[in-house]
């Protein structure tokens, strides 16, 4: 009896081996010819390595969707997460209530929300914005004043409506406004104060004033923080950062303003005006030399540091009438003595920005008060600019090129001044100073040396920075308020007359050979070192070894560039590779190729 015995299968219950060939493959049959199941080893291992490929290609295509969606990193610690969630549960309340006003207000179209509104007017958009901005809190006003002192962002209309916001709200009840400066000063009221009036003189989103006595019969003002109001700056604070964040990563126009920094910028502004503490250094900062004969007209109060803080400012309280209301009074004073306080208001800011570099940044009317005595006297300090030296040397700069009618003396202080863009037509820019110092010396300015500056400086896309545009915020209030004191001042002359001697001094023999030394100082060890390095040169130089080294993709940028050009050639070579192969196995017309053979055992 013959056996026929196949090269791999399996017995079927009750049934003898056999095999056969057919029609190019092995198969297995019984004694009585009917197939028996069986799997070539080659066609098992080459199944299972297919069924491994698709199992990685599923998986890497897996992965690469998960990180489309849920990138590496950006689902939070479920630990972290759980701690985290009433914070972000009042965080999403506080959205929907931003959504809301903004809404109300006319901005949906802008956020993609709710029906197309009309916000093609650039108007009727900016005064939508501001009443938004209004409704949203102290914070967001805060920022729509920050921005309106930003026309080269922003724009010149949407910088003038957003000026006009204003961060006066109802008071808060006194027993509130008591218990929190019980807690700020750690004693009663009545070991502190003789008197203290519950109504407040002013009321804003940050904090409210209160007129009192202390027990040495000194009048005060109290300046007292809001309860609550830390906490609510803090948070949206953290709102304004992450919506920087988002429009930064997404949109060019985002990147190109460096959103996320002008926030930034802000948030410290912000933090510095809540610490009254900053405020009362600042006061004495700005506080004039009582020697001045010229300033002596403009008083800065006195702060009682002994029972202040950071949430609470004792200052001399003085009497008076903001100049904003101020125009029953000044009709009573002499046209002299109307340009004699305009002259001083003027020196002493001049000043401040050309001298010690520390300078009131919002003089309008309503910060500055005629007393009863007819002296000046300012209020509110927590709006300071700080202009280093080199700012304060190209404004000096400016303003004598001003008096001396030089263009390009004015063009040169201009470029330092501002951050210069690309493409700059400097012979333009040039012409166009000429132009403005021109009107300016022949008296047909009317906005003012600074504010036809920085319109000018708007038009040629030069971007503005912080401490630059405080000067500019600074000086157009000012000129307001030195127009409600004396209607006949003419800003820019009396600026060159005012400032004439503060500009001189900077470049004065002695102050030249002071910033001469300074500059000795800082290169010195440079020219001690420079002969040595001459020598070391000539001697390579002679030698033929002179040599250059250069350090490819040294700039984090360029790196990513390459990293991210060879990733891309990689993934299409790759790409490439399956379309080919997977091309092949479409247009091929047989399967996988097995080797016939039949073996018998007899």
């Amino acid at each position: 009896m013959a056996t026929h015995v196949p090269r791999l299968g399996f017995v079927r219950p009750g049934g003898q081996l056999g095999a056969r060939c057919h029609r190019g493959r092995l198969g297995v049959v019984g004694a009585d010819g009917s197939p028996v199941s069986g799997v070539p080893a080659e066609l098992a291992v080459a199944v299972l390595v297919l069924l491994v490929a698709w199992s990685v290609a599923f998986g890497v295509a897996t992965l690469v969707v998960l990180e489309v969606i849920a990138p590496t990193g950006s689902l939070p610690n479920p630990l972290l997460f759980v701690r985290g969630l009433p914070s972000r549960l009042r965080r999403q309340r506080r959205y929907v209530q931003i959504v809301g006003i903004a809404t109300r207000h006319g901005l949906s179209s802008r956020l993609g929300l709710g029906a197309h509104r009309d916000v093609q007017d650039s108007r009727r958009l900016a005064r939508g914005l501001r009443l938004a901005l209004t409704d949203g809190g102290v914070t967001f006003v805060k920022f729509g004043q920050m921005l309106s002192t930003r026309a080269d962002l922003v724009g010149e209309d949407l910088a003038a409506e957003l000026s006009l916001l204003t961060s006066e709200v109802e008071p808060v009840p006194w027993e509130a406004m008591r218990t929190a400066l019980e807690g700020h000063i750690g004693a009663p009221l009545e070991e502190v104060f003789a008197d203290l009036d519950p109504v407040p003189l002013a009321a804003a989103s940050v904090g409210q004033v209160h007129a009192g006595r202390l027990h040495d019969d000194s009048d005060v003002v109290v300046k007292i923080q809001r309860p609550g109001a830390n906490v609510q700056v803090a948070a949206d604070l953290d709102i304004l950062r992450r919506l920087a964040r988002r429009v930064e990563t997404r949109t060019d126009w985002g990147r190109d303003l460096g959103v996320s920094s002008l926030v930034e910028g802000f948030a410290v502004s912000l933090d510095e005006e809540l610490d009254y503490r900053v405020e009362a250094a600042n006061v004495r900062a700005i506080a004039p030399d009582p020697g001045e004969d010229a300033e002596t007209l403009v008083h800065v109060p006195f702060v009682h540091e002994r029972y202040s803080g950071r949430a609470v400012l004792v200052m001399e309280r003085v009497r008076g009438v903001p100049i904003s209301r101020a125009d029953a009074e000044l009709r009573r004073l002499s046209d002299g003595q109307r340009a004699d306080l305009a002259a001083s208001l003027l020196r002493l800011v001049l000043r401040q920005i050309v001298g010690t570099g520390v300078f009131h940044a919002d003089l309008h009317g309503g910060n500055v008060l005629l007393q009863d005595d007819g002296r000046l006297a300012l209020l509110d300090f927590g709006s300071v600019g700080r202009l280093d030296r080199s700012s304060r040397d190209a404004v000096a700069r400016l303003m004598l090129a001003v008096d001396h009618d030089d263009a390009v003396a004015a063009t040169d202080a201009v470029l330092l001044l501002l951050d210069r863009p690309e493409g700059l037509d400097d012979r333009r820019l040039e012409r166009e100073i000429g132009s403005l110092l021109v009107r300016v010396r022949g008296g047909g300015a009317t906005s003012g040396l600074f504010g036809d500056l920085f319109g000018l400086g708007v038009r040629h896309g030069f971007t503005v920075p912080g401490q630059v545009a405080a000067v500019f915020r600074a000086v157009g209030a000012l000129e307001g308020t030195l127009a409600a004191i004396d209607p006949r001042i003419d800003f820019v002359e009396s600026s060159r007359v005012a400032g004439a001697g503060l500009f001189t001094e900077r470049f004065r023999p002695e102050e030249v050979r002071r910033t001469l030394e300074s500059r000795l100082l800082q290169a010195l060890p440079l020219v001690e070192r420079l002969p040595r390095r001459l020598d070391a040169v000539g001697r390579q130089l002679e030698d033929g070894e002179l040599s250059v080294r250069v350090r490819l993709l040294d700039d984090a940028e360029d790196r990513a560039f390459v990293t991210g050009l060879v990733r891309e050639i990689t993934m299409s070579i790759i790409a490439a590779a399956c379309a080919v192969i997977a091309a092949v196995l479409l247009v091929s017309g047989v399967g996988p190729t097995r080797r016939r053979e039949c073996r018998s055992i007899r």
